[in-house]
């Protein structure tokens, strides 16, 4: 049986449609859209994703007999509001941003419609993975911009709770990482899995020769030798006398990483191991990443910074309803009003607007008052259909969607003025504009 994400929500989302029921007012054709007001962190830009899992939990939110039988033991709701769960499908449309897209304050990234309950309920679900994964990736994609190049791999797993543990990892993936020590995300999502051995694995032999023989002899030359339980130096030296000068890479893990890996880039170059890598996993974050822009590493690990948002573990994005049917069957926009949260009503198109180099300049947010809104020829659309009448499209889900999201989130990078990879404090590298 397919688990159930039903109950992934907050209790007042079914009290909500419990009093919509006794109103009458449950079938009311809404909207709903979620944006973020602005950037966490005085970022420039950030980066949207978890699309392809929430189209899978959206699929399975379904109230079964175990929830409906906990919701009615624990007087969560009412009988009419349990017959009304047990029918349950979303059945309205969902048109987004596609995953791996750059988002800006004020961006309608995705676009609910459907009746008051079935869109209501979701509105935790759609925040707990749009928030967490989009943390995650700006983050990366941050990192990545960082790093010039040089590969990164996800580590972060122990820093974070088991199912999140593989959402960041997709998302890194999504936003450039090059692999991830995850196995339950190179399995479901299909990313490249990397990983040798930790200090345990040094300490259960009788001395590091022999744990580097041993790993060599189980993984080849080729492998990544750790080099920091000991000394250093000493490390270095006893690996290239058991692997050879074709030794793969050496991993640092600690210490003042500007002056250990350039004493042990001349120490192994000494030792003729002139093409063996130097990996470094110490805690880094992207301003670490970029420190180290000048010292010989060949690739970092990043945990802790990574799987936490680099301090900014959720995005901000709010779920909120623009618009809804008045009782005459006329669109009507509404908005909440309140001066530190206010926000733009009506059902919304966006657009990136690129200058004749391709690079982009503002995101124009156009309303569908007369219609639905196109793009004008130095324009992009950014939304595209999600589900429809109910059904998940197909081409944004599973592996093959997050390798698109992969290779769009690059395409979409390039536009990017050349400020915005800034990593101090700034406003949003372009504006949005309503029209």
């Amino acid at each position: 049986m397919t688990e159930s994400t039903a109950l992934l929500t907050d209790r007042y989302e079914l009290t909500m449609l419990d009093a919509a029921l006794k109103a009458g007012l449950h079938d009311r054709e809404c909207v709903f859209e979620v944006f973020a007001r602005s950037l966490p962190g005085g970022r420039r830009y950030g980066v949207f994703a978890g699309t392809g899992r929430l189209l899978d939990a959206i699929e399975r939110f379904r109230f079964g007999d175990e929830e409906l039988t906990w919701l009615r033991d624990n007087e969560v709701v009412s009988g009419d509001a349990l017959d009304y769960l047990a029918d349950y499908r979303f059945t309205g449309d969902i048109r987004g941003y596609r995953e791996g897209e750059l988002y800006f304050p004020g961006s309608p990234l995705l676009v609910v419609e459907g009746s008051f309950a079935e869109s209501v309920l979701l509105e935790t679900l759609i925040l707990s993975v749009l928030n967490y994964d989009s943390a995650v990736a700006t983050a990366a994609a941050r990192m990545v911009s960082a790093a010039r190049g040089r590969p990164l791999s996800e580590m972060g797993s122990r820093r974070t709770g088991e199912r999140s543990a593989v959402a960041a990892a997709r998302a890194a993936w999504i936003a450039g990482f090059a692999a991830t020590s995850n196995l339950e995300a190179g399995r479901e999502w299909r990313i490249p899995t990397m990983g040798t051995a930790a200090h345990a694995f040094t300490l259960l032999f009788d001395d590091e020769r022999q744990a580097f023989q041993a790993q060599i002899d189980s993984l080849g030359t080729g492998t990544t030798l750790l080099v920091d339980t000991f000394a250093v130096p000493t490390a270095v030296r006893t690996a290239v006398e058991v692997a050879g000068t074709g030794l793969g890479a050496v991993r640092i893990d600690s210490g003042d990483l500007h002056i250990v890996v350039a004493e042990v880039r001349a120490q192994l170059d000494s030792l003729g191991a002139t093409s063996t890598r130097i990996t470094v996993t110490n805690d880094l974050d992207e301003f670490a990443i970029a420190a180290l822009a000048a010292s010989p590493v060949n690739s970092y690990g990043v945990g802790t910074s990574l799987v936490t948002g680099s301090g900014h573990p959720a995005a901000g994005m709010v779920y909120k309803l623009v618009a809804h049917r008045d009782r005459g069957g006329d669109w009507l926009s509404v908005a909440k009003k309140s001066t530190a949260k206010a926000s733009v009503g009506g059902s919304k198109h966006a657009f990136r607007r690129r200058d004749t180099s391709g690079v982009a300049r503002a995101e124009v947010v156009r309303l569908d008052t007369d219609g639905v809104p196109t793009a004008t020829p130095d324009e992009r659309a950014l939304q595209v259909p999600l589900i429809e009448a109910g059904v998940v499209r197909p081409e944004w889900r599973g592996p093959e969607g997050t390798a698109a999201a992969r290779e769009h989130h690059t395409a979409v990078m390039a536009e990017l003025p050349r400020d915005g990879m800034r990593l101090s404090q700034g406003d949003p590298i372009i504006p949005t504009t309503y029209a």
